[in-house]
């Protein structure tokens, strides 16, 4: 008999795509799956048979606010990020906790992030069984630290373990007032001690939506977390526009250029540098942005999809977020990634480590000749291309969708 399972994905659109992936999974094996998330990606949800319920808190929009721009000079330093977080959230938290458990209401099985331990919450609430999904490394280990907490690497394998515990504890101190009032008031649950979450979320299942070819399983992580493979979502019913066909036909591979969900202070600035560095490198470019700026050897778009248009470039430039950056290497193209803040500086160590792009050249590096000798080595380096497409190969066969569903199937 198939179960109500809700998804929680209030995140950009690299956290959406993937739940999306997963909830159409389900769907197909006979359970009713709800996804919260923005209002921004219900386009997304076209043919999943996935019942979107809209968040009204919109990533996008809070980057690219003045508190969003202060969140991103924090870059690295988690102390930072956590009290910019708690600054954004605070006047936003009681509207997304109520759209939360409006969405989870009557729902068999529960799937969110680790972030505010909100799968605790609702387990507790709604008497079902959660799960955790983590589209980064966030399970304790001793062979790497936390992607948000890089430093820790220095202290050795227990500066690794406990890297984790800090970002998890930080962010649940940042969390537990709110979430606390909202357990009394509207989940009539007592409220839960600084450490009490951390017993069911070190026993809970997790999820991570993530390749075991680019994150190799650490040995020390218990039986309850999977390494699932990547949750990859079709658009079915995207179709290339002509414009963008006719370009592809009219010259070599171009290079795409696009930050995702990130948002620079000064666009003009940021379109004008990458062009002249794609000019500097002789290059064309399929940018993301207006498409009224195009020009002869610069397209530039706006919402396409990824699964489509990476395997057609001759590399990717992006951010690196987790989806952004499983898309690029499940392409099978080099990748040269530009890191804002979080976690997205782990996922440009992996890229280059692995050997699919050059040296991640950070967004507030960012000059001209940088960026130029960057695609020039990008593209002209042919080790890059051949370990991407081994790479590629290799994630589009491990099927983290169906991984998933199988772990989930359990939870009955």
């Amino acid at each position: 008999m198939g179960r109500t399972v809700m998804i929680f994905a209030a995140g950009s659109r690299g956290d959406v795509q993937p739940c999306l992936a997963l909830g159409k999974a389900l769907t197909r094996r006979g359970d009713a799956v709800r996804l919260l998330a923005s209002t921004r990606y219900r386009h997304l949800n076209d043919a999943t048979g996935v019942d979107f319920h809209p968040l009204s808190v919109d990533p996008a929009d809070i980057i690219g606010s003045a508190q969003g721009q202060e969140l991103l000079a924090s870059r690295s330093n988690p102390a930072a990020f956590i009290r910019s977080i708690s600054r954004i959230l605070r006047p936003r938290i009681g509207q997304i906790l109520e759209q939360t458990r409006a969405a989870a209401e009557g729902a068999d099985l529960v799937l969110a992030p680790t972030f505010g331990f909100l799968g605790v919450h609702l387990s507790q609430y709604l008497r079902v069984p959660h799960a955790i999904i983590h589209f980064q490394p966030s399970q304790p280990t001793g062979m790497f630290p936390h992607p948000m907490a890089p430093a820790a690497r220095l202290l050795g394998a227990l500066g690794n373990r406990l890297s984790f515990d800090a970002v998890d504890v930080g962010s649940w101190l940042m969390c537990r007032p709110f979430i606390n009032s909202w357990r009394l008031e509207h989940l009539g649950l007592p409220p839960m001690s600084s450490l009490a979450p951390f017993r069911q979320i070190r026993r809970a299942p997790v999820l991570c939506a993530f390749s075991p070819t680019i994150v190799p399983r650490p040995p020390d992580w218990g039986p309850n977390v999977h390494v699932t493979g990547f949750w990859h979502h079709d658009q079915p019913l995207w179709k290339p526009p002509q414009r963008l066909l006719a370009f592809l036909a009219g010259g070599p591979p171009p290079v795409y250029v696009g930050f995702g969900s990130m948002k620079p202070s000064d666009l003009e600035a940021t379109d004008h540098l990458v062009r002249a560095a794609l000019r500097h490198a002789g290059l064309r470019g399929v940018l993301a942005g207006d498409p009224a700026t195009s020009e002869d050897d610069f397209l530039v778009v706006s919402d396409t999809a990824h699964d489509w248009l990476f395997p057609r470039m001759a590399a990717v430039v992006h951010h690196g977020g987790a989806g952004t950056t499983a898309s690029a290497l499940r392409a099978g193209v080099p990748s040269l990634v530009c890191p804002f803040f979080g976690d997205q500086a782990y996922w440009a160590a992996r890229v280059r480590r692995l050997g699919a792009g050059p040296q991640p050249l950070p967004f507030r590096q960012f000059t001209i000749p940088a960026l130029a000798q960057r695609l020039r080595e990008l593209t002209q380096d042919p080790g890059y291309a051949e370990v991407s497409r081994r790479l590629g190969r290799a994630m589009r066969t491990e099927g983290g969708v169906a991984h998933a569903c199988e772990v989930l199937n359990q939870l009955r």
